[in-house]
């Protein structure tokens, strides 16, 4: 049969549609790539540069080369910096710090600078949007004030900031859309001072922070519970942010939202591409800020706003952490680097780079994403149009009990569509933009409502 001139424009609008439908679900090689150049022998290089410090906690040596804080931020700063030159100075590298006095907690056994090493990749299109990876300088022996006693930290953190620069050295050998930040903080052990001067430097300066993936203790495998597992871990995220307004409580009451804040779609986001791309891992979405009654340098920034995540190993050993390092009734205490399994390291940071490029590349995420359907027998969502060129936007639903997204429909760049027969009664509904190159935005929950 010949077809006319209509019915070819209508069938090569539909192969174009569906091309581009088909593109957003493809997964990106690149990501295998990044997955690939990880490299344990370099974390294990780190990790060992970083215990062989003796004590890094916060109040430790600043004058030293081999011993104290002082000297292992030094290092971390140069480490940055020959990566830098490595990538054509591909990343700004600087101390952000601010001043502490024992007024501003129990654990300040004196005045100090806490001092952050930061680097920054700047993005391509949204040099101002940045997705930020962190580790923990710092470490502690029993007694946290007691900063003369050797604390080698291997686990705790050093595997967190050797996975840090490890991503810096991978990413950096790529060019994202958006920023991405590699950043050592300090004073996570005395309460967490290195992330609050980090986030409110941020919040000054504007930043318009897509994530943030901190990592404490990603190298240990043998829990105290007696389990040994080299593939779980655990990605911890608050419900709603603590900033939100009396109003958006309000309407949570009846729209629903109560597991759907920005962190807890971060946390999806991360959940989903390591199923993809590294099926082998089984990632654990714990919905909690932290470990029970306990915290991480990811708060403060939740504290104001901004999404993040905890990424961590999935099964603890108390008799590693805060330990001097001694034997007790034959058992041996202390965070040393025989505790430490390099290969699972490797793979935690690779869980990092690979979302972290993906946010990085990804389009923003849609604004004023709101939502219709009351007593009607399908689901309208609308929202406000990303800038830039992308490929359309996702819809994705879920059933209220399901803790990830269970379904999802492209549906091309447009500004508002209408599920047949989906009640909105039944489930929870969210929208991402989709990037020309396949990646997605995190996805929106919607904060308003239309009829």
């Amino acid at each position: 049969m010949i077809k006319t001139i209509p019915q070819l424009f209508i069938l090569c609008l539909f192969l174009t549609g569906l091309s581009t439908s088909l593109h957003s679900q493809e997964t990106d090689k690149k990501l295998y790539e990044i997955i690939d150049k990880v490299s344990s022998d370099s974390i294990e290089h780190d990790i060992r540069k970083l215990a062989g410090f003796g004590t890094r906690n916060t109040f430790s040596d600043t004058v030293s080369d081999t011993r104290g804080i002082g000297a292992a931020r030094r290092w971390i700063k140069s480490e940055f910096e020959s990566i830098s030159t490595r990538c054509n100075n591909c990343l700004d590298v600087f101390y952000q710090k601010d001043y502490v006095t024992p007024e501003d907690g129990q654990r300040i056994p004196k005045e100090a600078w806490v001092v952050n090493v930061v680097a920054i990749q700047k993005g391509k299109k949204y040099p101002n949007r940045y997705v930020i990876m962190s580790g923990d300088i710092d470490s502690r022996a029993s007694n946290t004030m007691d900063y003369e006693t050797d604390a080698p930290g291997a686990n705790d953190n050093a595997s967190g900031m050797a996975g840090t620069m490890e991503a810096a050295r991978v990413l950096s050998q790529y060019e994202f859309d958006s920023s991405v930040i590699y950043v050592g903080l300090s004073g996570e052990e005395q309460g967490l001072f290195g992330g609050k001067g980090l986030a409110e430097y941020a919040k000054k300066n504007n930043w318009d922070i897509i994530g943030v993936l901190n990592n404490d203790m990603i190298g240990n495998i043998e829990g105290v519970d007696g389990v040994i597992d080299n593939r779980s871990f655990r990605i911890f995220s608050e419900p709603v942010p603590p900033t939100e307004t009396e109003e958006e409580r309000r309407m949570r009451r009846f729209y629903g939202g109560e597991v759907d804040g920005i962190s807890r779609q971060l946390a999806r986001y991360i959940h989903e591409n390591v199923e993809t791309y590294m099926p082998e891992m089984n990632p654990m979405m714990i919905y909690r800020l932290d470990r029970f009654g306990r915290g991480g340098h990811h708060r403060p920034f939740n504290d104001l706003g901004f999404a993040g995540v905890r990424i961590m190993e999935a099964h603890e050993n108390y008799n590693r952490q805060h330990q001097d390092i001694r034997t007790e009734d034959g058992v041996a205490y202390g965070d040393v680097i025989e505790g430490v399994n390099f290969d699972y390291a490797k793979k935690l940071t690779a869980v990092n780079a690979i979302n972290l490029a993906s946010l990085a590349w990804a389009p923003p995420a849609p604004e004023k994403v709101e939502i219709g359907g009351i007593v009607e027998p399908s689901t309208r969502l609308r929202w406000e149009p990303v800038k830039g060129e992308i490929a359309g936007y996702k819809i994705y639903w879920r059933d209220t009990t399901s803790p990830q997204w269970q379904y999802s429909r492209f549906v091309g760049d447009v500004t508002e569509f209408t599920l047949d027969g989906i009640v909105i009664d039944n489930y929870l509904f969210g929208v991402a933009a989709v990037g020309k190159n396949g990646h997605e935005s995190l996805v929106v929950f919607p904060s308003g409502t239309f009829r």
